[in-house]
């Protein structure tokens, strides 16, 4: 099987070097594989990144094309690799992310076998390795931190709602279409709606495993929360059926707040707490947990900033929640803005060549 493989990049001069490694070391035969290469208007260095890597190693692969994606946002970015690809199978692969050398072989493996959409765990990993670091880590791959959704886990063969680094055919963009341009987190949770609408399945396959680095401070952590609850709040006016319960659990948690705060403020305080109780018996048990298991992956060697992991929980928790918040209260406002051009870079047309106006996320 021929197939391509889309890398989308903004201002990812650092990272992107290793990812691209990561592509020459695929043991899939590589005159198999075509690379796109999309920049979208980086003010580093990504894109002399790129054409570099093209020039030296063009030879070595089917074909390697790098383009401009001018819309910025990743959905246009997506959309640019799938009108451009040529190939029976398209491969998404993060510019802030790790492969191992048999991914493409074991995702091509299960297209082979009759699957039209795989993909498989995503565990997290950090940039440098540090004991802040580790602490970060671990406050996102915990369960009570951020790895809920089934694709960050893996495990045995199962079909999910949707995937990280995920192998779609030809077939299931003419089928389901493109990303819809005004979307900016969760067009990921959009698209893989529509595409098991139109009758596919994603398949989470054991074995297949790709990683995603962290943000590699707290700030930029809370952030990139901040923003994928801000998401939430907007794609719920849209699409809610494309998101899942637990998507709104920080939500809840800031509600819980607002209302036992109320209450406690006309002498109720019964119920704020209770739930401060239970959160933070539940958070320190979590910490507890996740630093025996980092303890255990390090030589039984101790880290004193994990004493710091439930105040992480936190602030991550409050950041997503106030994202959802805020999104929610604007969602009316940005839903009128947007009437009209729901269809337009859906992927409901064919072409799929949309006209979304949102460029406040950039890759």
């Amino acid at each position: 099987m021929d197939l391509s493989i889309a890398i989308v990049a903004w201002n990812e001069e650092k990272n992107l070097p290793a990812v691209l490694n990561d592509i020459l070391a695929q043991g899939y035969p590589h005159e198999k594989i075509e690379l796109l290469l999309i920049d979208s208007m980086s003010e580093d260095g990504t894109k002399t990144v790129m054409e570099s890597f093209a020039k030296k190693h063009e030879a070595e692969f089917r074909s390697i094309q790098v383009m401009e994606n001018p819309g910025k946002i990743l959905s246009r970015g997506w959309n640019r690799a799938i009108n451009a690809f040529t190939t029976e199978a398209l491969v998404r692969v993060d510019a802030h992310s790790s492969i191992p050398s048999d991914f493409i072989e074991k995702n091509v493996a299960a297209l082979e076998a009759g699957e039209y959409v795989t993909g498989g765990a995503r565990p997290n990993i950090v940039e440098e390795e540090s004991p802040w670091q580790n602490v970060l880590l671990a406050a996102e791959s915990s369960m009570f931190g951020s790895s809920a959704a089934p694709f960050r886990r893996g495990g045995e063969k199962t079909y999910v709602k949707s995937l990280f680094h995920g192998a779609y055919r030809r077939e299931v963009f003419e089928k389901a279409g493109r990303f819809r341009e005004d979307l900016g987190r969760t067009e990921d949770n959009e698209f893989n709606y529509r595409v098991r609408q139109n009758g596919f399945r994603l398949c989470l396959m054991p074995g297949i495993i790709s990683y995603q680095m962290i943000r590699p401070d707290l700030v930029k952590m809370c952030q990139q929360k901040y923003g994928n609850g801000y998401w939430i709040g907007l794609t719920a006016g849209v699409c809610p059926r494309c998101l899942s319960l637990y998507h709104f659990v920080p939500f809840g948690f800031v509600l819980g707040i607002l209302f036992t705060t109320i209450l406690a403020m006309f002498g109720h305080p019964f119920l704020a707490v209770l739930m401060w109780t239970l959160y933070w018996l539940l958070a320190v048990g979590m910490a507890v947990q996740a630093a025996v298991g980092a303890s255990a992956l390090h030589n039984g060697q101790r880290n004193i900033q994990f004493v710091l992991l439930p105040f992480l929980f936190f602030l991550l928790h409050l950041s997503y929640g106030t994202g959802t918040l805020v999104g929610l209260v604007k969602m009316p406002f940005w839903r009128r803005s947007h009437h009209g051009k729901e269809s337009r870079g859906s992927g409901n047309e064919k072409s799929g060549r949309g006209t979304g106006r949102d460029e406040n996320e950039r890759i």
